[in-house]
């Protein structure tokens, strides 16, 4: 398998490490608008498969360019979701497989926003479904952690633990610390703003998918390995739009255990217009200069790949199923936990980027042995399960159920 990782910021770079490893691709070129940052995560892992490129990832002539003159099979995204469809569209034109971890922006309802779906999350790449499967190439969308292994989780649960299911709620909580900053997202702020203000979805069987107000129904969760009791809320996510496409559930949901310090944080920017990406203009020194909010926001805060000899505690990403088994009731959570005491000390990687970066590199290796094979556009839950569930505890990050 050749590989083109397209984003060597936290993630990619994670990424890098994690696949130097194993032995199942033959190259990965890493390429980022920043070659030096490119330059950097190769020298780092200081082996001869891999190789820097510079590319803009909203150019899809020069990416399928790339991935024509390095004969790669495959494209991994590991940039933030505004770049998801020209790489999309740029694997599609040069005949190469495609991977990401986010999917196509959603839109809200003009008139609705909180009641109704505008265009949804991955709408614009399952619109191109039908091409990618009479051309007999998969593009696998949403295969990082959260969308990725929590919609692994889900389809286990119905394949081996369930005979109906009530409720899959993904649920998320850590109690992740950074020394010497007041705020300091552990995850990209661009992506976070994104998934946080958007109205998030929820899907019931009947009435399919809708909205509600954000940072709605708030709920405590405890979460396993000593982090304890968190607060989550309601946040717009792949997995409500994924998971019912291929597991039955009468209710499937998405919470961020997020903490009333961040969401004030949040309904602060939105308040003053500073999650907005839309360019405003400003005075510059040679003139006015367009910039967008939000890049500013991300531009102030510390970049959260160097934010690992900082952080304390841990990371957890999970599963919560609700149903029945042999008639009687049943209530599990699957669950990965990352100590980014651990992660730094084996990786030099943070805990969430790591966390995030080891499920699309499972994935890879799936698919390059054959485990894992599919033509269309399709999600985590259209593969089995259980060979993705051993090779990632194969991968030294074991998985862990819980009956509640």
């Amino acid at each position: 398998m050749r590989v083109l990782l397209v984003g060597a910021g936290g993630v990619g770079t994670a990424i890098t490490r994690i696949a130097a490893r194993r032995p199942f691709f033959e190259s990965m070129v890493v390429a980022d608008y920043d070659r030096g940052r490119a330059e950097s995560a190769v020298a780092a892992v200081d082996d001869a498969r891999f190789t820097a490129e510079r590319v803009d990832a909203s150019d899809e002539a020069a990416v399928a360019g790339l991935l024509a003159r390095h004969r790669c099979d495959v494209l991994l995204n590991a940039t933030d979701p505004r770049f998801v469809m020209p790489l999309f569209r740029a694997a599609r034109t040069a005949g190469a497989g495609y991977l990401d971890m986010a999917m196509s922006l959603s839109r809200q309802h003009a008139e609705r926003p909180y009641e109704e779906c505008g265009v949804r999350l991955g709408d614009e790449q399952f619109a191109l479904a039908e091409d990618w499967e009479k051309a007999g190439a998969l593009a696998l969308v949403g295969m990082g952690v959260e969308p990725g292994l929590s919609d692994v989780f889900a389809r286990y649960a119905a394949d081996e633990l369930f005979d109906e299911i009530e409720e899959i709620g993904v649920r998320d909580g850590a109690n992740l610390t950074v020394d010497g900053y007041d705020f300091a997202p552990s995850f990209s702020i661009w992506t976070t703003i994104e998934e946080c203000l958007n109205p998030p979805v929820v899907y019931e069987a009947g009435r399919g998918w809708f909205t509600t107000e954000p940072f709605s129904e708030p709920e405590v969760f405890d979460f396993p390995e000593g982090i304890g009791e968190v607060e989550c809320v309601n946040v717009e996510h792949e997995e409500v739009l994924l998971v019912p496409r291929w597991v039955d559930a009468r209710r499937v949901t998405f919470k961020y255990g997020l903490g009333s310090e961040f969401i004030d944080t949040l309904k602060t920017l939105h308040l003053l217009g500073l999650d907005r990406t839309e360019p405003v203009t400003v005075p510059g020194p040679d003139g006015p200069v367009a910039v967008s909010p939000r890049d500013v926001v991300a531009a102030c805060l510390p970049d959260p790949a160097t934010l690992g000899e900082r952080m304390r505690g841990k990371t957890c990403a999970g599963t919560w199923v609700r149903g029945t088994r042999d008639g009687a009731p049943r209530e599990v959570y699957l669950y990965h936990v990352v100590d980014n005491e651990w992660s730094m000390a084996e990786y030099g990687c943070q805990a969430v980027v790591w966390q995030t970066a080891v499920n699309p590199v499972v994935a890879l290796e799936l698919l390059a042995t054959g485990a894992w094979s599919g033509a269309g556009v399709l999600g985590p839950e259209a593969f089995p399960a259980r060979p993705f569930l051993d090779l990632l505890t194969e991968y030294g990050s074991p998985w862990g159920i819980r009956e509640q």
